[in-house]
């Protein structure tokens, strides 16, 4: 025999409307027996009556309290194993919207379950009377002659109410779903602040990842590449002073080799302290910023007041910034002179770099500006540029740090 889908459809529905409703019996049903238990245990202890009472009385008001907070995880299952609704973790600080779930709302939804059930109970037991009643003593039918007549309509009035049985199952559990919705879910408020935690929180490890991913970067070529280009150059410079016999097209051929591989590990190395220079994990960002600023094709007064460091990914964008702050202003800025300064005022890292230079540099046209400023922005940075056409040029980025 086929059943018809219209008809598997709903007699699912009901059976996992029927599974959540006895699911919640025991849940809701847990709280009023201790009540009632520490309420009398309360009235003992006023009146008196029992030594014992005073010291009984925690037990029940200690369950009650694990109950509202235990509780509520096991609800946050039942609706989402049996209903498909996600209800949000509660902390432990949002006791409110919990007792009252669990000690008010859950013990009335306990006895509207408790009544359902019974219901079909009685339901099930009245459609299937003509079944059973033969299992009566016969003597008994003999003294109830209408007995049929009664067990029909004790049918009717089964049927009738198991056909009603589906509404009402369905009706509880959305009304159930309605306040337990109402109730235990968070405010929008209290889901935005917790979005943003998140938010925060996924970002600040994404930045980490990232900053760990330079580090092994730059440590794969400072092991790899760049040892293997030290190496040819090595061998390339003994072939140049030994190989003196060679025709002038190879010796030239040697020449240009051994410039071209000593070239290629100066802009390794530039790429590897842009990356991540070791210097700033080890001796930190003063030293790390002092010999930046040596290597800049430009007179560079940095100014440094740092009496404690910052944490490792807000130091790597500091010196980021600076980095590329002053390869712009060596490239474009047409300037005679920089000035660099970085302070810590409490939880504030200041980083300011100043040139001389023609000015009217764009954070909004250029990438490698904008690239600048998301990077602070990262972090929770805040990120001005003053620019004006003539100059002179001043960045100055704020980044907000901890020890």
């Amino acid at each position: 025999m086929t059943i018809p889908p219209r008809l598997r459809r709903a007699l699912v529905r009901t059976r996992r409307d029927l599974l959540f409703i006895g699911a919640g019996v025991p849940l809701h049903g847990t709280v009023p027996p201790l009540f009632l238990w520490a309420l009398t245990q309360l009235i003992n202890t006023l009146k008196g009556s029992s030594s014992a009472a005073p010291i009984v009385f925690w037990a029940p008001a200690t369950l009650l309290v694990i109950c509202a907070y235990g509780l509520t995880e096991a609800q946050r299952w039942r609706f989402r194993a049996l209903c498909g609704m996600d209800l949000p973790r509660l902390r432990f600080r949002e006791a409110k919207r919990q007792f009252a779930y669990n000690w008010l709302i859950g013990p009335l939804f306990g006895a509207l379950e408790l009544l359902l059930l019974a219901v079909l109970a009685a339901a099930l037991a009245a459609a299937t009377s003509p079944a059973w009643i033969f299992a009566v003593d016969w003597r008994w039918r003999v003294d109830h002659p209408a007995y049929a007549t009664q067990a029909g309509y004790a049918c009717v009035a089964g049927l009738l109410a198991l056909a009603a049985i589906p509404a009402l199952a369905a009706g509880l559990v959305r009304l159930e779903n309605l306040v337990a919705r109402a109730v235990l879910h968070v405010s929008r408020s209290e889901e935005l602040q917790r979005r943003v935690e998140d938010l925060t929180s996924s970002r600040a490890g994404a930045v980490d990842a990232a900053d760990a991913e330079r580090r092994r970067i730059e440590r794969d070529l400072h092991d790899g590449a760049q040892q293997r280009l030290v190496a040819l150059a090595l061998n390339l410079g003994l072939a140049k002073a030994t190989l003196r016999d060679l025709p002038p097209e190879a010796q030239q051929v040697i020449d240009e080799a051994h410039r071209e591989a000593k070239e290629a590990i100066e802009e390794l190395n530039s790429l590897v302290r842009g990356l991540h220079p070791a210097v700033l994990d080890e001796l930190g960002l003063d030293a790390a910023l002092s010999g930046l600023a040596a290597r800049v094709p430009l007179p560079v007064r940095l100014r440094t007041d740092l009496p404690d460091r910052a944490a490792p990914a807000v130091e790597a964008v500091a010196y980021f910034v600076v980095s590329e702050a002053l390869n712009n202003v060596a490239k474009h800025a047409d300037a005679t002179r920089a000035d660099v300064t970085v302070t810590r005022l409490g939880e504030i890292l200041r980083v300011v770099v100043a040139d001389d230079g023609v000015g009217g540099a764009d954070p909004a046209r250029g990438s490698g500006l904008k690239g600048l400023a998301q990077r602070v922005r990262s972090v929770d940075g805040a990120f001005r540029m003053s620019s004006p056409v003539g100059g002179p040029t001043a960045m100055t980025v704020e980044l907000p740090c901890t020890t």
